[in-house]
């Protein structure tokens, strides 16, 4: 497997001042004849790193990879404000429209709250889209969203939403906080080493970092009034979607439901062998159930 430090690294400032906007991104080429661009879009509490396993074999099958850190997430700047879905997912358009200078339509990816971007992203430029691949995420708007939001599974959506708490009772516990997602949500939790959980920790552990983590959460009702006016105003995401998620989590149960809801042409693909973490639990069947969608 490919080495995450081996990728090309860089950033770029969509803003300078009032805040600093400034977004890490790593990428991979492929060697030969490109066939397309897939963007990766990680979730919490993660960062690009948790596509350390599928750039390689994505790039070698012919892609060029882009996976960034989204604000406030990884080596990206933690500013106080900007966490909706949409000026997330704006962002990313921006990265890859004005400074990597790219004009053609790309597969876009979504994990966790990845999925909430990329499916932001696939509303707000359908144009610039050829593919979408989202889920493990209840979709702020939905059903699903509303029926789970305040259950015992769902409980860090409502302390994640608390102002300041969260932060005092986490702050010099990130690494044991974040364990817990990593172990309660996989089937199998030895696909975080020990030097995964050292560098997740480091990153969440920065200043300002884990406030930015729970800023994601605290925007989930303003998302919810975004992707209702969203469907209102534009009906369904038209792209051609893919709802993906692993066997064994329970997210997957409710992946048709959402899709009918906000999705128009839209089909179900399941990770065999993982819980929610499926880019680090099964890494081969994430990247044939992505190359087998895309290129199907």
């Amino acid at each position: 497997m490919s080495s995450y430090a081996q990728f090309t690294h860089r950033q770029v400032w969509l803003q300078q001042t009032d805040p600093e906007i400034r977004i890490h991104y790593v990428e991979a080429k492929p060697s030969g004849t490109q066939k397309g661009i897939i963007l990766l879009i990680h979730g919490f509490p993660e960062s690009s790193y948790q596509f350390r396993h599928v750039v390689g074999p994505l790039s070698s099958a012919g892609y060029r990879v882009i996976a960034p850190d989204y604000r406030g997430a990884g080596y990206s700047s933690r500013p106080t404000t900007g966490y909706t879905k949409k000026i997330l997912a704006t962002d990313l358009h921006t990265l890859l429209t004005t400074h990597l200078n790219i004009t053609t339509p790309v597969h876009i990816v979504g994990h966790d709250i990845g999925g909430m971007i990329a499916h932001a992203y696939a509303h707000l430029f359908p144009n610039d889209v050829a593919s979408l691949i989202w889920g493990e995420c209840p979709l702020p708007g939905t059903t699903e969203y509303d029926d789970t939001k305040h259950t015992p599974t769902m409980w860090h959506f409502d302390f994640h939403s608390v102002p300041d708490l969260p932060e005092l009772l986490v702050s010099g516990h990130e690494k044991q906080y974040l364990k817990h997602f990593y172990d309660r949500l996989a089937q199998n939790p030895a696909a975080f080493t020990e030097a995964d959980l050292d560098f997740y920790a480091t990153l969440y552990s920065a200043p300002g970092a884990i406030r930015a983590g729970f800023n994601v959460y605290r925007a989930f009702e303003e998302d919810k009034r975004d992707n209702l006016q969203l469907v209102k105003e534009n009906g369904k995401v038209k792209v051609r979607t893919m709802l993906l998620g692993g066997e064994s989590s329970f997210l997957m149960e409710r992946a048709e439901r959402m899709g009918r809801e906000v999705d128009e042409n839209f089909v179900v693909g399941t990770v065999e062998g993982c819980g929610h973490w499926i880019a680090e639990e099964n890494a081969e069947g994430f990247v044939g159930k992505i190359l087998g969608f895309i290129e199907g």
